[in-house]
């Protein structure tokens, strides 16, 4: 039998970035089911930092998290994950009350966004296309070096005598003695808080503990890495499409990541990527830009988790003392990662919220919003 204060369910960035954070303050054990943590979507992220991804519900997290990604406290990176990469957004005629609708959802945000005309674009993406005449820069956007980045929480958290233990599917939940006993094939652990940070399984762990699940819901999310001709410049943007028909970034070597911004729900599964979905990008990039593809080299697809309206779920439970929701992150848990586990340590603690978070409407994220 593992005893612990708190147990934590899920060591991808979620749980790994909370464990981290927890650490100074509480004995935690952290669980995963698979043998390599951040298995189903932390390490299948397209990886970039963007103040407008996911809307206004996220962004004041990604914009709490901007600072501490870029000099992140002692015991992390000394340069910083984030890389400058900038991001343009582009619309046919269809699609350009898209960019007008995220210019008015972000108004008075602080978040920087320039409009660009049909030339402006060209020479940023020279080979754009006639009819794509319309364009957002967000000139914030970063790369993140999420590898790193999971890592160095993973290697925090050991460093404050975190246990790890990987392959531990949990099997059972139950209340023991005002606690928690969970039960796995290889381990029994018991705690006195469970913190739900399992990603696409995080209604599943809800059912097993008694909680009324939210409706967490996961969806696939497909990548390829591709070789075009031309060839990609190293420097180009993350380019989105404002209708939500695809993105595209440069890869190292030259290379291309492209994505026809799927989302198809999904079992919580090890998802794999579907040809329907490659051909799919493939033919959406190519009426938007003039390359040919060569070669589909490699394509993956990994699990976004939303809840139902798209915002994540930071908090206790309502009927089940001592379950702490940490889930529903979607396809931000990277980007928001540090914002995120402020919040969820001043919650599960007690404490008044670390500055960075602190004008953070935390009603807004809690599971109690889906009962009232």
């Amino acid at each position: 039998m593992v005893s612990a204060e708190v147990i934590i369910i899920g060591a991808g960035i979620a749980g790994a970035s909370l464990a981290a954070e927890l650490a100074p303050h509480a004995r935690v054990a952290l669980i995963e089911a698979e043998s390599q943590p951040g298995y189903h979507t932390t390490g299948r992220s397209a990886a970039f930092w963007a103040e407008t991804y996911g809307g206004e519900a996220i962004q004041p997290l990604t914009s709490a998290s901007g600072e501490w990604l870029r000099r992140p406290p002692d015991g992390f990176a000394a340069g910083g994950y984030l890389s400058d990469r900038g991001a343009l957004m582009i619309a046919d005629a269809a699609g350009r009350g898209a960019l007008d609708a995220l210019l008015a959802e972000f108004d008075g945000s602080g978040v920087r966004l320039e409009s660009l005309d049909r030339a402006a674009i060209e020479l940023i993406l020279p080979n754009v296309r006639p009819g794509y005449d319309h364009g957002l820069a967000e000139p914030s956007c970063q790369d993140i070096d999420v590898a790193a980045l999971h890592a160095d929480y993973l290697r925090a958290a050991r460093r404050g005598s975190v246990q790890v233990f990987l392959d531990q599917r949990i099997e059972a939940i139950s209340r023991v003695h005002g606690g928690w006993q969970l039960e796995s094939a290889g381990e029994d652990f018991r705690a006195e808080i469970v913190i739900n940070a399992a990603g696409a399984w995080a209604d599943d762990v809800a059912v097993m503990a008694g909680a009324r699940p939210l409706g967490i819901t996961p969806y696939r999310r497909t990548v390829s890495q591709l070789l075009v001709e031309p060839a990609v410049v190293a420097t180009m943007p993350l380019v989105i499409d404002a209708g939500g028909l695809f993105y595209f970034k440069p890869a190292t070597g030259g290379r291309l990541w492209l994505s026809p911004h799927d989302e198809t729900p999904s079992l919580p599964c090890d998802a794999a990527p579907e040809e329907i979905d490659i051909a799919t990008a493939i033919y959406r990039m190519e009426q938007a830009v003039d390359w040919t593809v060569r070669r589909v080299e490699h394509s993956w697809a990994g699990l976004r988790s939303f809840a139902p309206d798209r915002a994540p779920v930071y908090g206790w439970d309502a009927v089940a003392p001592g379950f702490f929701w940490f889930a529903g992150q979607g396809g931000f848990g990277i980007q928001t990662a540090p914002a995120a586990a402020m919040i969820g340590a001043a919650l599960l603690i007690g404490r008044a919220p670390a500055s960075p978070v602190a004008a953070i409407d935390l009603e807004r994220y809690a599971p109690s919003r889906f009962f009232s």
